[in-house]
């Protein structure tokens, strides 16, 4: 087998699973598909009605741990009605070659017959 960057360590310190913290969840790759596709910036309300059923709790919890792992930033303007955006920091657009070969990959093995 070929030598991988993350076999020296146990997994549980490797980079693997570091990358993995960082887009772990259902709907992390997804907003950054998203927020990629949009950029500068996109408002909550696009991000929602841009991914199919999820709760305006759930973007919002997911928002804020993105947020804090310095992957999106999150832009208030102060107005009435609120107005907030949110977009892609650099640590967050790093990402974007590795969701590039999740969706080649995808594209190369989606007609695979598996049986």
């Amino acid at each position: 087998m070929e030598n991988h960057h993350c076999a020296e360590d146990h997994f549980e310190n490797s980079g693997f699973n570091y990358t993995l913290s960082m887009i772990r969840g259902k709907y992390k790759i997804v907003i950054l598909y998203w927020l990629n596709e949009n950029q500068p910036s996109m408002r909550f309300n696009e991000l929602k009605r841009s991914i199919n059923n999820i709760s305006f709790k759930t973007l919002s919890n997911t928002l804020k741990e993105m947020e804090k792992d310095k992957l999106i930033f999150r832009k208030e303007y102060p107005q009435i009605p609120p107005k907030v955006e949110y977009g892609l920091l650099d640590r967050g657009k790093s990402l974007v070659p590795i969701l590039d070969m999740l969706c080649q990959w995808g594209n190369n093995h989606k007609n695979d017959k598996l049986a």
